[in-house]
């Protein structure tokens, strides 16, 4: 079944198109996160603590490569979107075929990376020495995935442009069951590992990233892919790598942002150490779960830039905003209410539930906040710029905190003085980014003849 056809975005009832678009999103990010877990409740629960260490102690690492990834998604997706709209049926085969070769590189480049620099990487984190030969063979084979990941963002952004975000579901929900299975064949039958979880990880990746083409090479629409005409257009290169870069530098700013603040959480006993990871894992799920929002935000943008719906546009990002806002207060105030439900699922010791309770009750309060930040960025990127936002990003969300941890938490001491850091630093760089679009707004359509470039 072919994609709606495209420009199916800049028409319609933008609530409930919206909603119907970012459904399907959420459930994929969601859908991911639990597939993820299975990895280490698999490996947990019939290799032993130290494969579940092993394999645990990976997660800033992958985080980083992978965000890197998602990143390039984000600048593909709004690029073709925009072209999309335009109904330059041309300029969008050249900047699919431009980020489907771009894709590959940066999948071969990280791959490369990957395996040159895991073992330093692992010891410049601190991995436990008997941890580290584990999760150097998680690593190195996961990383054998980075190409299939790359392929996989690509065809998720090109669908997701053209308005079609049920095939990717479809398509991760298949490889997600079989990543289950052959956890469970690999670890259980065949006596492996870390390497068994991390092998069933890459061959569902790969089979994804093949379902995701072959559904791009059958479409007969302007997004569809012609094998043949794969190549680097030099009049596409530099807007796709600006883009994308930016994206992938944004996401890879907050992990490393995030290891200032686990520094400063170690500072405290092993209890606090324990609940923080324990209540951090409703952080994925809630984030998940908004930037579904987000990334309709930007798709729905980006068409309707490229059609020239200025008021379509200024619509947009209110809805999507509104939604995001809402799904972060929902979820964050369950938190807050029934956190001890949510902990139980990953501890049976009261202490450690309490302490991950101070986490909760405070980001329960905040993951709403986020949502001014994540949309504006996406509607920044749907008019086609990044490097501003980007560079926002790195201060609001980035030196920010660093500099809070050594100044405020140094001074104050308390957990919640270092958990507090997170809805300061949103606040302000929301505020950035918010002044930021709007002025890039009125600019773009102040002459829409000549569209914003990045």
């Amino acid at each position: 079944m072919e994609t709606k056809a495209a420009g199916s975005l800049t028409h319609g009832r933008l609530g409930k198109q919206i909603l119907a678009f970012s459904l399907p999103l959420m459930l994929s990010n969601v859908l991911q996160v639990l597939f993820n877990m299975s990895d280490i409740a698999v490996v947990g629960r019939f290799s032993g603590p130290i494969a579940l260490g092993a394999v645990g102690s990976t997660a800033t690492l992958v985080t980083l490569f992978t965000g890197f990834l998602i990143g390039l998604g984000s600048g593909i997706n709004a690029l073709v979107a925009r072209f999309l709209g335009a109904g330059s049926r041309e300029e969008t085969q050249r900047t699919v075929h431009t980020a489907l070769a771009l894709s590959l590189i940066f999948g071969a480049v990280l791959l490369l990376l990957g395996e040159l620099t895991a073992v330093p990487l692992l010891k410049l984190l601190g991995t436990k020495e008997e941890l580290i030969d584990g999760a150097t063979i998680y690593l190195r084979i996961y990383f054998l995935g980075m190409p299939a990941m790359a392929l996989y963002n690509f065809g998720n952004a090109v669908l997701s442009a053209a308005g079609d975000t049920r095939r990717p579901l479809l398509y991760l929900l298949i490889a997600g069951i079989l990543n289950v299975a052959l956890n469970l064949f690999f670890v259980i039958v065949c006596g492996m590992s870390a390497d068994g979880v991390a092998l069933a990880s890459i061959l569902t990746q790969y089979l994804s990233s093949i379902l995701i083409l072959i559904a791009l090479v059958r479409t007969q629409d302007a997004y569809g892919v012609r094998p043949k005409c794969i190549r680097l257009h030099r009049d596409k290169l530099a807007p796709l790598l600006t883009l994308c870069c930016s994206a992938g530098l944004q996401n890879a700013i907050f992990a490393v942002a995030n290891l200032f603040i686990q520094a400063g959480v170690n500072r405290f006993d092993a209890l606090m150490v324990e609940g923080n990871s324990a209540a951090a894992n409703a952080d994925g799920l809630i984030y998940d779960v908004m930037a579904a929002f987000h990334t309709a935000c930007a798709s729905f943008i980006g068409q309707n830039y490229g059609a020239g719906n200025r008021d379509r546009v200024r619509r947009t990002y209110w809805i999507s905003l509104s939604y995001s806002f809402a799904a972060g207060a929902v979820l964050g105030l369950s938190l807050v209410f029934f956190g001890r439900g949510f902990l139980a699922l990953f501890t049976d010791s009261a202490e450690v539930a309490a302490a991950g309770m101070h986490r909760l009750c405070i980001m329960g309060f905040s993951y709403a906040i986020s949502a001014f930040m994540d949309c504006t960025i996406a509607a920044s990127r749907g008019l086609g710029r990044c490097v501003v936002p980007t560079i926002i990003v790195v201060l609001g969300s980035c030196v920010f905190r660093v500099i809070w941890v050594y100044t405020i938490f140094a001074s104050v001491g308390t957990i919640a003085s270092l958990y507090l850091l997170y809805p300061v630093s949103w606040t302000l760089t929301a505020g950035a980014e918010m002044v930021y679009f709007f002025y890039l707004y009125r600019k773009v359509f102040r002459n829409p003849a000549k569209p914003a470039t990045v």
